[in-house]
């Protein structure tokens, strides 16, 4: 048998940043010198949310989920010795995207790189933003504008990059269906496909060239079967779409580009060991599969449910890859699935459902039209609560968490502050110092004229992007990029979905959400409130609303009067909210790790306004010993991922306002 010429293993990446740009650097090359072929880089959330890190809503956030770039010199210093015209280079960024996007060509132009050889990906996507992660910051429209501009910049100037990647990944983490991951995301491609095209910035006959540039970036999930079928589907509506809205016919440039992150959001906490099985499962779903293999994969780590993964735990997951791609026979073989009556008829099952929910979305006017109308964002919350109730009433099984719990103790979590990585709490300080050095050393007359000249071009009709890289160039800071624009954007709140998501847990006599329904009326009675009143916030940046969501409408269900404003709040106007309703809980929500600063100061100032009866409950990735802290400070119960029963902690919810109002316990089971 002659021996066949082995396919290319796909890009291999670890989405990896962390404290500060020097700390990032080293991990990086210490990602690379281990095998890694291509860098994915994670900023944190001011970076991704166009603040400064001496903003009052960057505070506890920096360096916490990612990097902080606030400047030219920032990226400087994240990729020092790496050569940029030698790298693939994936960046999770979307609101400021266009922004990160320039400061990476201005480094790449010091290091003597030809910018025609840049290669990369800036995510890009903030349709997604709205609806899942929450990093959005300026309105539908001027954001598809900033958007269009720097697809428009890039295939001119920088032909070799994906100047988007349309990116379904937090869809399914919010909950979608293949279904929806699949319409919401094709959506989302034909509104900036369209943009783009009546911009009138690319000639008809090269458009075929924007379209080749457009990536995708999707999440594969634990349904094998499903997920390689779904990316099957992809695939065969984008050339339709491609072919038939936008005619294009070399069918190079209709082909499905895309990478994949697996599931982060079916990793537990609770036997976190299982998580590898998983990942593994979920990568085979987008690699096995010849037709339908992914051009990137970046897998998580085993111990993402319990806080920031270390090197070590990266390199894991690496290694898992590099055992699959040079081990094994699969890059050996075409398309082990090609013929297979059940994969074509899974596969034409999500292609028709999924055209009739485009065909849905563009009858509404398009994905920004759906988005502001909270159609989409409903969806998705409807959806993510009927998975909710289908893991507490154990039809969806998963193995740890609601089947299979007993456990012997477990090496990996033995000691589970070490099984993590923290980051200095003194780092913010350090990174303020270092912005405010920036800033005190740079060319002021030089940054002030070229933020002048990027709000003149956004307040007419010019591209943005030039005027972006020269206040790049001149040391403007993310956050005064991102202001400049406010001003002249002004900035967006998306709809939260919960008032409108229908009851996904029915309350039938003898149920356990009708006996905390019981609970909840009585209290109400003895407090004589008429109907008990939950606070739901979202304190500092984290833009990951699902668990909050999910809480404010089972609370409602319950019969709370649920006060929920959506994502990034400070405290003190979480505080002054609970006041104004006077409410009998306040329940914050926080994955992001700035649980630490910013919970305890909520508690400050409910003391200091007297309310002192309003007992504070926090929810989100919070490490054993921060919450024990949090506990020594007054918070009255802490819920981490393990905690999936929600009529539960909606139950818990009302034993701690009762014990706050000095009330006797209910004898009613919850």
């Amino acid at each position: 048998m002659t021996e066949r010429q082995k396919d290319r293993p796909w890009l291999m990446r670890t989405y990896a940043g962390h404290s500060t740009a020097e700390a990032s650097n080293e991990l990086y090359r210490r990602n690379l010198a281990k095998g890694q072929t291509g860098l994915s880089v994670a900023f944190d959330l001011p970076t991704q949310t166009g603040y400064d890190p001496d903003h009052i809503l960057a505070r506890g956030e920096v360096g916490r989920v990612g990097v902080p770039v606030s400047h030219l010199g920032d990226m400087r210093r994240l990729f020092q010795d790496i050569p940029l015209e030698q790298m693939n280079t994936s960046m999770t960024i979307n609101a400021t995207a266009m922004w990160l996007l320039a400061l990476y060509q201005v480094v790449a132009e010091e290091q003597g790189a030809d910018p025609d050889k840049l290669q990369g990906t800036t995510q890009n996507d903030i349709v997604k933003e709205y609806l899942s992660r929450g990093t959005h910051v300026f309105p539908p429209a001027p954001s598809l504008r900033l958007t269009t501009d720097m697809i428009t910049y890039t295939v001119n100037r920088i032909p070799k990059w994906n100047p988007i990647n349309i990116c379904s990944y937090h869809l399914q983490e919010a909950g979608a269906t293949p279904v929806q991951e699949i319409a919401y995301a094709m959506s989302t491609a034909i509104a900036v496909l369209d943009a783009v095209r009546d911009s009138g910035q690319v000639p008809e006959d090269t458009f075929g060239e924007v379209v080749a540039r457009i990536s995708f970036f999707v999440n594969a999930g634990v349904r094998f079967i499903e997920e390689m079928c779904k990316m099957r589907a992809f695939g065969r509506i984008w050339d339709r779409v491609t072919r038939e809205r936008y005619g294009i016919v070399n069918a190079k440039q209709r082909r499905f580009r895309y990478g994949v992150q697996v599931n982060s959001l079916g990793l537990t906490e609770a036997q976190p060991e299982n998580n590898v099985q998983r990942i593994v499962l979920e990568m085979l779903a987008v690699t096995l599969s010849k037709d339908a293999r992914a051009r990137a994969v970046q897998l998580p780590a085993w111990n993402e449910a319990l806080g920031l993964p270390r090197p070590w735990d990266q390199q894991w997951s690496l290694r898992i890859q590099q055992v699959l791609a040079h081990e094994s026979d699969l890059l050996e073989y075409e398309d082990i699935f090609a013929g297979s009556h059940v994969i074509e008829a899974k596969v034409d099952e999500l292609v028709t459902e999924s055209l009739a929910e485009i065909d849905r979305i563009q009858q509404m006017g398009g994905a920004m039209a759906a988005v502001e109308s909270g159609y989409l964002k409903s969806e998705l919350v409807s959806s993510h609560a009927a998975r909710r109730a289908r893991i507490e009433g154990g039809d969806e099984k998963i193995v740890g968490v609601n089947i299979y719990e007993t456990t012997e103790p477990n090496p990996l979590t033995a000691d589970l502050d070490a099984a993590i990585m923290t980051v200095d709490p003194a780092n913010e300080a350090r990174v303020v110092a270092a912005l405010h050095e920036w800033r005190d050393n740079r060319d002021e007359a030089r940054a002030s004229e070229a933020l002048a000249a990027l709000k003149k071009a956004a307040a007419g009709t010019e591209n943005m992007m030039e005027a972006t890289v020269e206040c790049a160039r001149a040391g403007v800071t993310t956050g005064e990029w991102s202001w400049a624009l406010r001003d002249v954007f002004g900035e967006f709140r998306a709809p939260t979905g919960v008032s409108s998501a229908p009851v996904a847990v029915t309350a039938e006599a003898g149920t356990p959400l009708a006996l905390v329904r019981e609970k909840v009326a009585r209290t109400a009675d003895d407090l004589g409130a008429g109907r008990l009143r939950l606070l739901v916030g979202k304190p500092g940046l984290d833009g990951h609303s699902n668990g909050a969501e999910q809480i404010a409408v089972r609370a409602r269900d319950a019969g709370f009067e649920v006060v929920y404003q959506g994502i990034r709040l400070t405290p003190e106007q979480i505080v002054s909210a609970a006041v104004a309703e006077d409410v009998h809980c306040v329940g914050l929500s926080i994955l992001s790790g700035s649980h630490a600063e910013l919970v305890p100061d909520v508690l400050t100032r409910l003391r200091e306004a007297g309310a002192t009866d309003i007992p504070v409950i926090a929810g989100g990735i919070i490490p054993p010993a921060d919450a024990a802290a949090l506990i020594g400070a007054g918070v009255a119960a802490v819920f981490t991922p393990k905690d999936f029963g929600i009529t539960e902690i909606i139950g818990r919810i009302v034993d701690e306002i009762r014990k706050a109002n000095k009330l006797d316990p209910l004898e009613v089971p919850a």
